[in-house]
């Protein structure tokens, strides 16, 4: 997927573990393992907004594009 997810960034930056992260924001540490693995789907703006609030930083820090290789990797 295109879409490249630095959740374990910003948690290494911030000294965070999942599990906290995951209670701050009010997400199951499942699902927060989901998004951070970017097997995620799509996300909320809700749940975006308050991990960037918990984080403090901005989406751009979270996600980020990749190009594809040239046979759709």
């Amino acid at each position: 997927m295109p879409i490249a997810v630095d959740i374990d960034v910003m948690l290494a930056r911030r000294k965070m573990s999942v599990g906290e992260l995951a209670d701050r924001v009010g997400i199951t540490p499942a699902n927060l393992a989901v998004l951070k693995n970017g097997r995620a789907k799509a996300v909320r703006f809700a749940t975006l907004a308050a991990l960037c609030e918990v984080l403090e930083c901005q989406p751009g820090d979270l996600l980020r594009w990749e190009a594809e290789g040239p046979a759709g990797e």
